[in-house]
């Protein structure tokens, strides 16, 4: 009987010996290869962490320890040891998220998928256990490249600050976020990768001089007292007790027992403690290690045995950008381009392979991005930064306060805009278009197609006055969808056949095949519509207004909260000039939205066309009744008159 299958919970790992132990390290690899090749997912991150894992079970007792994760698309084998082995529909409606979920059990404290968090949790948590008088243990994993964030140093400052309070920081060293992790703290772990610690220097010089009569205790505290210098010398840890944390490490990230050990000693110690292990992203799956560009750290599904994918995709939105910048920067020297950590995601490969000296990957820090884009684009030159649309909102100040106060010419790409679906509701695209509607200045365009996407990104670059932003969608992008004609500065997808037309059917960004399927159902209704593309959603086009004047009813349909969003701003542009015609808009609800395909959550939100027709066929009708009635009362008093 396989061992994972008698796992139900942790303390089932305490009865097994250290044998079994490997033996269920390798089932767990096993699992997780068939399973994620199944559904898509997170694997390279996973077969890494499955010992440190186990040990982390074995010396810890959640849910009363609080175990957190960063990020926490590498807990899927605490979900296997937590009593969660049903992996058949990972990350699809009804089955198990990508991330931890507090919905599916009490062993998950956060739903943590946006990097550099769990260390500012873990101060919180760890804060509250003092004042509370508990002796319940803290346990942050942060990994994958998360030390990069600025977030993570400003929680280690305050982590630090108090020397009695018991912390456990486990850094999950595998060299790599998506791909390889830059940057000063990247270089810094890779020296301690490669040297011995000066705890077993100390530690053996100790006994030496302890044995010595007279001249070795002193000698011993002499030593001891200039220890910053010597671990400089022997291994430059010291970064870390210099900020007041003790250190324990490198320890190999695949040896149980050494990890038991280290991690019982940080449990015992009555401070924060740093861990660091040393483990191998993609570990035990040959195709993963072979994998250079992110050791298959998010995957769809694969055939198990060779990692190639199941189907050929067709192009995405993200590789026609891509391909588009790579043509930008072959034609002006002055486009740079910046990624948080996310090279390949955001489909700026080919552009670091065509211009390594023009593309500046910043690790986990989204602000900083923005601001060191500021400077470049201060300094002559126009940079580009590409970015998940749900990581933008990280930094928001500085897109307000750095680039648009100072009206620097930077390009915003926000790729995964919209409904992304299975990555769940902390990486759906949804709010973007409504935070960036309160930032001056700053124009956004939403392409509804491969076509736009290349000609709105031209444009956008064209901007040396002000941010600009370009948005699109995740996976395959659909055929071109031409315009009929051009009112201002918006593409009319489709004439209403009639000089009276009844709806202005506003269209955003890749749902324009979707209303172009509205007004045909509208219609067969014997209501006529018009379907037009703003092209540029911010600022909202001087020929809106006198456009929807010209309409019984304004419908807008967008892919992004309903708040604040692009129909809440051309709702107040004809309020502004003075157009008092009936809007109605539709788009995502002021919810998170659970993990599900995107077209399945599209139907749960009501945002289909069917669904939509419905109700502007409904709205259209009490509005002739409305019209009936008018002139119905008219008639009814006009003999009156006479």
């Amino acid at each position: 009987m396989p061992l994972l299958t008698r796992i139900r919970g942790p303390r089932d790992l305490d009865r097994l010996s250290l044998e079994q132990l490997d033996q269920l390290a390798e089932e767990i690899r096993t699992f997780l290869v068939d399973a994620v090749s199944k559904t898509g997912g997170h694997l390279g991150p996973n077969l890494g962490v499955v010992e440190l894992t186990i040990a982390l079970h074995r010396v810890f007792d959640s849910p009363k320890d609080k175990v957190l994760w960063d990020t926490g698309h590498q807990s899927y084998v605490h979900k296997l040891l937590t009593g969660r082995q049903d992996f058949a529909k990972l990350k699809q409606k009804g089955g198990l998220s990508g991330y931890p979920s507090q919905a599916e059990s009490e062993h998950d404290v956060i739903e943590n998928s946006h990097a550099s968090t769990v260390l500012g949790w873990a101060d919180g948590l760890a804060k509250a256990n003092q004042i509370l008088e508990r002796d319940d243990h803290v346990v942050a994993v942060i990994g994958d490249g998360a030390l990069t964030g600025g977030m993570a140093w400003e929680a280690l400052n305050n982590i630090a600050d108090a020397k009695d309070r018991p912390l456990v920081i486990v850094v999950n060293d595998n060299e790599r976020s998506y791909a390889p992790t830059i940057g000063g703290l990247a270089n810094h772990l890779a020296t301690l990768r490669t040297t011995d610690g000066y705890e077993r220097f100390l530690a053996r010089g100790k006994d030496l001089l302890e044995r010595t009569p007279v001249v070795g205790k002193p000698l011993y505290e002499t030593l001891h007292g200039a220890k910053k210098g010597l671990k400089d010398f022997i291994a430059p840890q010291g970064m870390f007790e210099d900020l007041g944390l003790k250190y324990v490490g490198p320890i190999d990230g695949h040896d149980i027992e050494a990890l038991e050990s280290a991690l019982a000693r940080a449990k015992r110690f009555g401070g924060p403690v740093i861990v660091h292990c040393l483990t191998e992203k993609g570990r035990g799956y040959q195709p993963a290690l072979q994998d250079e560009a992110d050791r298959f750290h998010g995957i769809g599904p694969i055939h198990p045995d060779t990692g190639l994918p199941i189907k050929a995709s067709g192009a995405d939105w993200t590789s026609v950008f891509g391909d588009e910048m790579v043509r930008l920067g072959r034609e002006r020297k002055d486009i740079v381009a910046i990624t948080a950590a996310m090279l390949q995601p955001v489909g700026l490969k080919k552009f670091a392979d065509a211009f390594p000296k023009r593309i500046y990957d910043v690790g986990i820090a989204e602000q900083h991005a923005a601001v060191s884009a500021a400077g470049l684009a201060t300094g002559g030159l126009h940079p580009v930064f590409a970015v998940y649309a749900t990581f933008l909102n990280r930094a928001f100040d500085q897109v307000l306060m750095d680039v648009a106060l100072h009206k620097c010419g930077v390009t915003f790409v926000l790729d995964r805009a919209g409904i992304t679906g299975t990555d769940g509701p902390s990486h759906n695209g949804m709010w973007d278009m409504s935070i960036l509607q309160v930032v001056p200045g700053l124009r956004l365009a939403a392409p509804r197609d491969a076509d736009q996407v290349r000609a709105q990104l031209r444009e956008a670059v064209e901007v040396k006055d002000a941010p600009t932003v370009v948005r699109f969608s995740k996976g395959a992008v659909g055929p071109a969808v031409p315009a009929a004609g051009r009112v201002g500065g918006m593409d009319v997808l489709r004439e209403p056949g009639t000089d009276t037309p009844d709806v202005l059917l506003v269209s955003v960004g890749a749902l324009a095949p979707m209303c172009l399927e509205i007004a045909s159902l509208l219609d067969k209704q014997g209501i006529s519509t018009t379907v037009v593309d703003p092209r540029w959603v911010k600022p909202v086009d001087e020929a809106m207004a006198p456009l929807a004047e010209r309409h019984r009813v304004v419908v807008t349909v967008e892919d992004n909260s309903r708040v604040g969003g692009v129909g809440s701003s051309i709702a107040q542009a004809l309020r502004d000039a003075g157009v008092d015609v009936p809007l109605r808009d539709f788009g995502i609800p002021p919810r998170f939205l659970d993990h599900a395909s995107r077209a399945e959550v599209m139907t749960e939100i009501g945002l289909t066309a069917p669904d939509i027709a419905r109700q502007v066929t409904g709205l259209v009708s009490k509005l002739d009744g409305r019209f009936d009635r008018e002139a119905a009362e008219v008639d009814s008093v006009e003999p009156a008159r006479d």
